[in-house]
């Protein structure tokens, strides 16, 4: 009942301001785009038994959008964030322009664009028009657009090869030569779009068509932009993103509209070495997501990426002692405009001499989880583990793994679920290649005596400090808080980040892993603390097929022989969404 009611209300605000927006500007909400007509037809009548104001338009790139509006500008934007919130369009539906539509095809009377309803292309004969509609009346005869068409350019005759071609009315080569294919090609679109099909563009007809295939350029602005200081040229978009600072090596552009994507320009002395960093530096940042291909190559390399909502790509060049390139960052869901605007600022890079000072913005903000005011990915959560054997299985806690699309060693080595047990909170994982610990952990399963003195190794702020450190403390209990057997109660304060970290009696042995804080709504005391028992790990490495080192007592060690044996054992576990 909320969202009719909704619904109803919407058409009462805005249905006589829709009216007056259409034939003053004509601002949309795009809901979807679909690859057919009867898709996108079954779309729109879907919509329209729920919402008003739905209608049809063919795109360029051959798929059919289905839109609410028009709108006045502000109208939109706020029929955009109330249908969002209440589910009643995707989440990634957005502000679309009328220059980015074609022919509309829903509803199928309509002429709020002055263009013939859709129908599919045909080959039918000039004198019956697949559309059913009279043809309308050319600007020009077929002599005089002979005449004005011997005055194109090689690339412009190109160029209407390549929109036909994108419009679904071409698929021959792409030459200027305007022979019988590229004709029939010509006639099928005046037949689809209303006109009288002579198989010969007339002026007007010619900027239609190439207006419909650059609308999506057109409706993010896309322009030539100079950078004197990056020492670069190229086509950006610039209604979708604007200039924002220089961070070197990049020139930021945030976003300039509710589109959000956002783009750099990259410039910097240096050399195979300085390139290959910067490919490694990309990958950690947030807006480079993890799937994607990816290719380092001699003198260049390209990286994509698609995640989170976004759509990356990145591309760098190392010429004459400068690396120069630049990365898009678009929403994910608009692949046909991203496509074209992708290509475009790909076609028109150029460079020059000049490279951005090293030094420039020198005094912005700094930050260990900024690169050149780039956010660094980060993972959800991050635990402390430690090696179990010589082959690299590491023992951590289940907390650690839970619901993680990936997980890492330190960020890099990728690591696999090998077990878990559950009740305990334990996981065995184990390294997708072999590596070669430093230091593995030896086991002493005996029962320890209560108040002996302990050690847990772990990454307390989940890495912040880069090392892992020694907490002390002592054993409190052998039994959990409820008196149940494979847990032990420790005297020791202990950080969300030590959990799964190694605990390690006075001879340097492994006695036990720092469990995390009970999640069932228990608050323990800041100084108690809750651990697995060494025999109940070596169980639980059984299960996993890996036989755990056990320890022979060579007396107590000293503290830095201890903390030489933490860090060549104690690990970070990452988990990423």
């Amino acid at each position: 009942m909320t969202r009719i009611f909704t619904a109803i209300l919407f058409l009462f605000l805005f249905g006589t301001r829709a009216v007056f927006a259409q034939q003053e500007a004509g601002v949309w909400v795009q809901v979807e785009a679909r690859p057919s007509l009867s898709q996108a037809q079954e779309r729109a009548q879907a919509y329209a038994s729920l919402l008003p104001d739905v209608n049809g338009f063919r795109l360029n790139s051959g798929w059919y959008a289905i839109v609410i509006g028009p709108y006045l500008r502000a109208d939109a934007e706020q029929v955009l964030r109330v249908y969002r919130a209440e589910g009643q369009i995707p989440s990634d539906s957005y502000i679309a322009f009328s220059n980015s539509f074609g022919p509309q095809f829903w509803p199928v009377s309509s002429t709020s664009q002055d263009r013939a309803a859709v129908e599919p292309p045909t080959t039918a004969a000039p004198e019956q028009p697949a559309t059913g509609l009279t043809p309308q009346t050319s600007d020009e005869t077929r002599a005089q657009a002979l005449q004005s068409e011997r005055l194109l350019s090689a690339q412009d005759r190109r160029a209407l090869q390549t929109a036909l071609q994108a419009a679904g009315f071409y698929n021959s080569t792409i030459d200027g030569a305007f022979g019988q294919g590229t004709r029939r090609s010509m006639a099928d679109w005046q037949r689809f779009s209303g006109f009288e099909a002579t198989g010969v563009l007339t002026t007007a007809q010619r900027t239609t068509l190439m207006d419909d295939y650059n609308a999506p350029l057109i409706s993010v602005g896309m322009a030539r932009h100079s950078d004197p200081q990056a020492g670069i040229d190229l086509d950006l978009p610039l209604s979708a993103v604007a200039f924002d600072r220089y961070e070197a090596p990049f020139a930021h552009f945030n976003s300039a509209s509710d589109l959000n994507a956002k783009a750099l320009l990259i410039s910097q002395e240096g050399d195979k070495n300085t390139l290959r960093a910067l490919y490694e530096v990309m990958q950690s940042l947030e807006i480079v997501p993890l799937d994607g291909p990816r290719q380092l190559r001699g003198d260049r390399f390209t990286l994509e990426g698609r995640g989170n909502g976004i759509v990356s790509y990145t591309e760098a060049k190392l010429q004459d002692g400068q690396i120069k390139g630049f990365t898009l960052v678009w929403p994910d869901g608009d692949e046909a405009r991203r496509a074209r605007v992708l290509a475009a600022m790909k076609t028109s890079f150029s460079t020059n001499d000049a490279v951005l000072d090293a030094s420039a913005s020198a005094e912005a903000e700094q930050r260990i989880d900024l690169i050149s005011g780039l956010q660094l990915r980060k993972p959800r959560l991050s635990r402390s583990g430690f090696f179990a054997d010589a082959n690299g299985t590491i023992l951590t806690v289940t907390e650690a793994t839970d619901m993680c699309t990936r997980l890492t060693l330190d960020g890099d080595q990728e690591l696999q679920v090998a077990w878990t047990d559950v009740d305990l909170g334990v996981a065995v994982l184990r390294p997708k290649t072999t590596l070669a610990p430093l230091n593995v952990a030896e086991f002493n399963a005996a029962t320890p005596r209560i108040q002996t003195e302990v050690a847990v190794s772990g990454f307390s702020y989940e890495g912040a400090l880069g090392a892992p450190t020694l907490t002390y403390g002592q054993i409190a209990d052998v039994r959990g808080l409820n008196g149940e057997e494979g847990v032990k109660r420790l005297a020791l304060a202990a950080q969300p980040g030590d959990a799964g970290g190694p605990i390690f009696d006075t001879s340097g042995q492994v006695v036990g892993m720092l469990l995390p804080t009970p999640a069932d709504g228990r608050t323990l005391p800041a100084s108690v603390s809750l651990a697995a028992t060494a025999a109940r790990l070596g169980e639980i490495l059984d299960k996993a097929g890996v036989a755990g080192q056990a320890g022979q007592s060579t007396g107590q060690v000293s503290p830095n022989e201890l903390n030489r044996r933490a860090k060549g054992m104690t690990v970070l576990v990452h988990c990423w969404d």
